[in-house]
This record gives C-alpha cells, structure tokens and sequence, in this order.
C-alpha cells in the first residue's frame, strides 16, 4: 500500500502494538452517541478502511470507539474508472464512486468479521432513490452486530449522490421514510458541505428523525494535469478531503452544533481533515460528541491509536477527567 506523503506520522510506526500505559485508567474517553455506548470517541470514517479486514492487519481495530464501514448498496456497484485517487497539497481527491459489493455479498461475506470486532459498527449506506435506502437499512437494522446506519446522502463524485443531500424537503422526506424501516439501529445522517446553508439541512434531517448527524463529507474539487491539459481524475472532479478542509468542517460542525443539533439533543460525529488529537480536540470544543478519522489512515494507519493518546494526555494536563468535558465548549 502506498501512504500519502500528506505528514509525516508523530509517533513510531510500530507503537499501535503496544498497551494504554498504566496511567490512562483515570481518564475516560468514552462517550455516548444517541445510546450507542463507545469506549473511545474515535472512528474510522466510512470508505477509508474498507468492510474491515483491510485495515485490520496495520491496527488493532479493537481499539477503536467504532468501526464505520465503506458504502453499501442494494445491488454491486463498480464505481467510477481509474483514476479515481489523486493526491493534492493538504488533501486527496477521490472519486472512487461508491464502489461496493452490494447488499448480498455484504450480509454473506462481511458481517462475520464484522460480528468479532466487538465494538460498535456503523454502516455506510448508499441508494439511488428512497426505496434503495430502504431495502439496505430494513435489512441491516435486523443483524445485531450492525449499531447504526449512516444515511450517505452526500457523495460529490456520483451523478446522484447530492440528490437528496441538497434539498432539504426531499431530505426530510428520505429519512422520515428510511426511518420508519430503523426500528433498532441508530439512523445517522451524512451531510454535504457542498450546499448554501448545511444548518438548514442539518434541521432537515433531524425534522425526519435522525438519531445523530456526520459532518462533513467531502468537498467538491478538481485537479488538472498542466502536461495533457486534462482533468486529473477520470471522473472529471471528486470529493476533496484531509488537513485543507479541515477549517470549514469545524465551522459547520460549530454552526451545526450551536444552531440546531445541540437544542435538539443530537449527537455530531465531526470529521474533515482530522490528523491528530490537536485536531480532534477543536472537533470536540466545536461541538462534536465523537470523531472519524478518514485520509489520516492513509498516512499513518494507526492514527486513531496515536489520538487516543494524545487525547489521554491532554486531559491530564488540564486537570480534566473525561473527554466529555471537552464537547461544545468553545468560548
């Protein structure tokens, strides 16, 4: 696997093989996300370590505070042609497409691994209309080990994927319908950034019964090759994440935060560029109650271990006891 060369890792590659050291036991990093219990508030952000046996190899995915798989649809989806990954200053475009094996193959073939992982799972669930989304979450929503299920309403590099993400009626009306299949998972909300007022689509969501909503997916973008003069990804344009995005998903999630979810007691897992606990903690102080990492992985594959820690001794060092103390406190 080729790394991204985005920053270099802070800590020896070899240090996610080790124990919390002794000290961690009086420092609480978990927290709860709308009933769904996590002993940590990070998460892999879906798309980024594929059904799980991908990524399990480089990180103890135990370790985590959940799990968030890579997008599921009714049927196999192939996704977009190559090149679908480019590396930019401060990020990556991809426009992979949503490429999945589908629902079928998904239940058969990933959710036995998924089952042993013994945290919670999140899965990414993606359609071209409402009964797609349906058919998807009705079926998940009956597998135990599946904790939530996160509305992908948001994806800037397929021809539909801000179909429902940009309206806020037709958002309403999509998660009102998905949520009456969701009878026992959490139903989460992934929105766009690429719209004139994602508070107006956050309280869409939430008017239609979201549990809990994830802020932001990825931002429109492009990169063009000055050589052949044509665009970078055969896609044309894809969705830009990593450090570069970073500012703006910590302003929507504050705006999210202050405005809408936080009267209306729904929990936001804030993600946008996150690297390391540093920026973790603005994530927390902006208003989110948990994080996903998603384009740090590709950097360094244990980031999500090396934040735990990071986190665990910046609590320390502010006399705080757990990282609950931490959520929508900016002055």
């Amino acid at each position: 696997m080729r790394y991204l060369r985005l920053t270099r890792p802070h800590l020896p590659a070899m240090l996610w093989l080790m124990s919390p050291s002794s000290g961690e036991s009086s420092i609480d990093l978990s927290v709860d996300v709308a009933g769904v219990s996590l002993i940590n508030p990070i998460m892999t952000a879906s798309g980024t370590s594929g059904y799980g046996p991908e990524h399990a190899e480089l990180m103890d995915l135990s370790r985590l505070g959940a799990f968030v798989t890579k997008a599921v649809s009714p049927e196999l989806r192939k996704g977009n042609p190559p090149e679908r990954v480019v590396e930019t200053p401060g990020g990556m475009l991809n426009a992979i497409g949503l490429a999945n094996v589908g629902l079928d193959r998904f239940v058969e073939e990933k959710i036995p691994f998924l089952q042993q992982l013994g945290i919670p799972v999140f899965v990414n669930v993606v359609g071209h209309c409402a009964e797609d989304f349906c058919t998807v979450c009705r079926r998940l929503d009956t597998i135990p080990c599946v904790s939530g299920l996160e509305l992908n309403v948001s994806c800037p590099n397929v021809a539909d994927g801000l179909e429902f993400g940009t309206d806020p009626k037709r958002l309403a009306q999509l998660v009102s319908t998905v949520r009456k299949e969701v009878k026992r998972a959490l139903l989460i909300v992934k929105l766009s950034p690429n719209v004139t007022d994602i508070v107006e689509m956050a309280d869409a969501a939430i008017e239609g019964g979201a549990n809990a909503l994830s802020v932001i997916n990825t931002i429109q973008g492009m990169a063009i090759n000055v050589d052949t003069w044509e665009p970078m990804l055969a896609n044309r344009s894809g969705g830009l994440s990593g450090p570069a995005i970073k500012p703006i998903a910590v302003h929507m999630v504050h705006r999210v935060y202050s405005q809408v979810a936080k009267g209306a007691n729904v929990p936001i897992i804030g993600m946008g560029g996150i690297m390391n606990w540093r920026d973790a903690v603005e994530f927390f102080l902006a208003g989110a109650t948990a994080v996903a990492v998603g384009t740090a992985l590709f950097v360094e594959p244990a980031t999500p271990i090396h934040i735990c820690e990071g986190l665990t001794t910046y609590l320390k060092r502010r006399g705080l006891s757990s990282v609950r103390e931490l959520i929508g406190q900016l002055k």
